[in-house]
């Protein structure tokens, strides 16, 4: 008995078997991210300063969700009703959430001098491995809206290993072809700046509607003291590069496309979806939503997420709440016997949809 109980302790004072060494560096990182919930970062990077804000400590074990916000907002204007959601408190708890501001879009940011270089939109998305680096995430799952989708397309691109999914809400993947660019040119001399962005965040029916959430978005770009550099981060979108995704030049994360069925990007985003692998790729097309659907729709959004991250293996014991209880629609990931995806995932949404067939292994019912 003498002799296995000094065994033992040899045994435990042994160099760190392989493994063990990350999981203390995983107890480093969970309490760096401790220490810095709900702070605001200034992260250097090749091509200038990012501001960064990080919430919640998360599982170090997890991925982070890294957010990207439109032209012609900031990561607070674009993600705080969702992210404050009540139901999306759940996913907060589970991981840290780390919200990028693109260069100089943030509160109160330094307006850029005249003659100022801003970073293309490739630019932008190499200035993200060093965020990964300052916070030592391993991986991430990317959510981008518009502007913010593009950015973290090219990133996730370039950079396969770093993302394990994304979240792409109005995702225009194409450069700007000669109509646009002849459009462009005349709202140039029609419309002010902030008229011009305001066409991009949102359809037609919700400008001429002009509800609150319109009037509040136009007053708070027409008053922006940065409008110098609102400008420039939108002449960078415009003056974006074709991604050229194809089915054999494509994402190699699952991926969840998203766009209001009044959106102005509901083509692109539709175009976009045929482009992509379709057992990796789910289509969640928002009916009665504009071009904001995280502000306009945050709970069918939050519980739309929630499937997506119990897709990739995460919070499997979550618990859907109001749409799961719904019939009225159907979310149905084809299976085959074997478990492989069979096809496309689509999430059609409206009160009138139909029951898709279930699938042999797995069917997900929603309604929005």
């Amino acid at each position: 008995m003498t002799t296995e109980m000094q065994e033992i302790a040899i045994t435990e004072e042994k160099p760190l078997l392989p493994g063990q060494s990350d999981a203390v560096k995983d107890v480093e990182i969970a309490a760096r991210m401790l220490l810095d919930q709900d702070q605001e970062h200034s992260v250097e990077t090749p091509h200038g300063v990012l501001h960064v804000t990080v919430h919640g400590a998360g599982n170090a074990r997890r991925p982070a969700i890294l957010t990207i916000h439109d032209a012609g907002m900031d990561s607070k204007s674009c993600f705080s009703t969702l992210f404050k959601f009540e139901e999306m408190q759940e996913i907060v708890k589970n991981f840290t959430v780390v919200h990028v501001d693109a260069p100089g879009q943030e509160e109160g940011a330094a307006i850029y001098p005249a003659g100022y270089q801003y970073p293309t939109m490739d630019q932008i998305s190499e200035m993200l491995p060093a965020v990964l680096q300052f916070f030592n995430f391993r991986t991430i799952i990317g959510v981008g809206v518009g502007a913010g989708a593009y950015i973290l397309s090219r990133f996730t691109l370039c950079n396969p290993e770093a993302v394990e999914g994304l979240v792409l809400v109005n995702v225009d993947t194409n450069a700007r072809g000669w109509m646009d660019w002849a459009a462009h040119k005349l709202s140039n001399l029609t419309s002010s700046l902030t008229e011009q962005i305001m066409t991009h965040l949102f359809s037609q029916e919700e400008l001429s509607a002009n509800t609150d959430l319109i009037q509040s978005h136009r007053e708070r770009m027409a008053k922006a003291p940065n409008a110098i550099n609102i400008e420039l981060f939108w002449k960078s979108y415009l003056g974006r590069r074709d991604l050229s995704i194809e089915r054999n030049n494509t994402f190699k994360c699952p991926v969840m496309l998203v766009v209001g069925d009044q959106a102005p990007y509901e083509d692109a985003a539709v175009e976009c979806n045929s482009k992509l692998d379709p057992t990796t790729t789910s289509f969640l097309k928002m009916a009665d939503a504009g071009g904001m659907p995280q502000l306009t729709q945050p709970s069918k959004l939050t519980e739309a997420f929630k499937y997506f991250i119990q897709g990739m293996g995460y919070m499997a014991s979550s618990c859907m709440t109001r749409l799961s209880r719904s019939r009225t629609t159907s979310l149905s990931s084809s299976y085959s016997m074997e478990g492989s995806r069979s096809r496309s995932r689509t999430l059609s949404q409206g009160s009138q949809g139909g029951q898709l067939p279930p699938s042999p292994s797995q069917t997900m019912e929603v309604s929005c």
